[in-house]
């Protein structure tokens, strides 16, 4: 399979770094949350979403949508044709009983790209496995045949009994079509966070009822949640107020109705249904459906989602390059630039504000590419309801790099860019007021500010704008 693709990017091409990550996932089975991106720098960056389903003739079957980011491979040059070679290997344990089922493939994946750069673009193989019905737990390994390393991801699939009167709904599945990429064609998304270039979304799951004469009536409705997307505020002002959104992070009691949908299967058997939206603005949103069994239970599922910037997690446009800037510049500049609305003009500003600061072409380059390699790994790293790079701990690690020590307690971080845990200027400490759970599955980590860092991230500021940070990152 051959895969090309060309991407512009602003003083040439930025090195991807790759590091560990977390997921999203609840552990409430009832909602479907997708992942985050777990990476580990030298290996396959993979991503996958499982379904389970019943065919037409009421075969049980697993979908296995696997995603592999085609900038963490390593490609050889051979006869002129520029490839990698990756092996996958997809898993099948039945939890509720003894079957299991092992299916490999081998994939030579070619592009045109010369050096590393940073770049979302996925080969995505699907695979449509038969097994019985239960649930299973899926295993998904991708193995990088030049470096022999692999990275695995997991997750679960049920599927109902065709011959068992009982109600079941499937787990939802989203799927979106961007026009650029495709004519009609929607694509699984494997992941927690949908880029805003995705042209519109759908939902789909499966509704199985062998009860003839019971009818059921199925409940959709999406809804958003209030949720803080705005830029992480300095270091020296005063700790967020325990009533603003932006401590709070998502307000779940607060759910805006987008659209409602009742529906009513008077046949028997297994039904695919799907729902379809045009693209969403930036926010929060969880897709709900609901229904009633036979003995009077309440069966429910949900997939939760948020759109994100237009090339998340990469930077690329010139609007996603200036936003950033905002803990570089002040913040009546940074307003005025983000009021350009042409792109072109936009780019120019963005431009003349490193030239304006770190003179020398060549350095300013290396500057630039330091920079948005970080917000990249922010992204990565720190994303919750809103783009990592806009958290307190993407804001740190932008500025600071990456912490010399961790130290991690119940509902706090602290970060240590000394040797001494005990030096107030470099030592950084977060605290969440939420704790991670099923109802909000997020890490909203918030810096516990102070008016002493003013001059800590002044002085960090002339690192970046002097080019200093090359040679002198603290």
């Amino acid at each position: 399979m051959s895969i090309h693709f060309k991407h512009f990017l602003l003083f040439g091409v930025l090195s991807l770094g790759l590091l560990l990550s977390g997921c999203v996932r609840s552990s409430n089975p009832d909602v479907e949350r997708g992942s985050l991106f777990q990476f580990q720098d030298g290996y396959p960056e993979v991503r996958s979403s499982s379904i389970g389903l019943l065919s037409e003739n009421d075969q049980p079957l697993i979908n296995i949508t696997t995603d592999i980011v085609l900038s963490s491979l390593i490609y050889s040059t051979k006869d002129e044709k520029r490839a990698a070679n990756v092996s996958l290997e997809i898993r099948i344990l039945q939890e509720d009983g003894d079957f299991t089922k092992t299916v490999r493939k081998d994939f030579e994946i070619e592009s045109e790209f010369e050096g590393s750069f940073i770049s979302q673009e996925v080969f995505t193989h699907n695979e449509v496995i038969e097994v019985v019905p239960g649930t299973f737990e899926v295993n998904i390994t991708v193995l990088d045949q030049s470096s022999d390393r692999a990275s695995s991801r997991t997750s679960q699939a049920t599927i109902p009994n065709p011959e068992n009167p009982q109600v079941s709904l499937t787990t939802i599945r989203l799927l979106g079509k961007n026009l650029e990429l495709t004519e009609n064609q929607y694509t699984p998304i494997t992941t927690y966070t949908v880029p805003s270039k995705i042209d519109s979304l759908k939902m789909d799951f499966q509704v199985t009822n062998n009860e003839v004469e019971d009818p059921l009536t199925i409940n959709a409705r999406l809804i958003q949640y209030p949720a803080d997307t705005s830029y992480a505020r300095p270091m020296n002002f005063n700790n967020y107020s325990p009533s603003s959104l932006p401590y709070i992070g998502v307000d779940m009691r607060r759910a805006e109705e987008i659209d409602t949908n009742v529906r009513r299967l008077d046949q028997p058997g297994s039904v695919l249904i799907e729902f379809k939206y045009p693209l969403l603005e930036r926010g929060t949103y969880r897709f709900e459906v609901e229904t009633t069994d036979q003995d009077g239970e309440t069966l429910y599922r949900a997939r939760d989602f948020s759109v994100m910037s237009e090339n998340y997690p990469s930077v690329m446009t010139a609007r996603e390059l200036a936003e950033p800037l905002i803990y570089l510049m002040d913040r009546r500049d940074h307003e005025r630039m983000m009021e350009i609305q042409e792109a072109d003009s936009l780019k120019e500003a963005v431009d003349r504000f490193w030239l304006s600061n770190v003179k020398n072409m060549n350095q300013a380059r290396s500057v630039i590419n330091l920079y948005y390699e970080r917000v990249e790994q922010a992204n990565k790293q720190f994303t919750n309801f809103k783009e990592g790079w806009k958290t307190d701990m993407g804001m740190i690690y932008i500025l600071f790099g990456p912490p010399w020590y961790v130290d991690r307690y119940l509902n706090t971080m602290d970060w240590s860019y000394s040797y001494d845990r005990n030096d107030p200027q470099y030592n950084f400490t977060f605290r969440r007021p939420n704790l991670k759970n099923e109802f909000f599955p997020f890490d909203n980590y918030l810096l516990q500010r102070n008016q002493g860092y003013f001059n800590v991230q002044y002085r960090q500021i002339q690192l970046w704008l002097t080019g200093n940070i090359l040679t002198n990152r603290l």
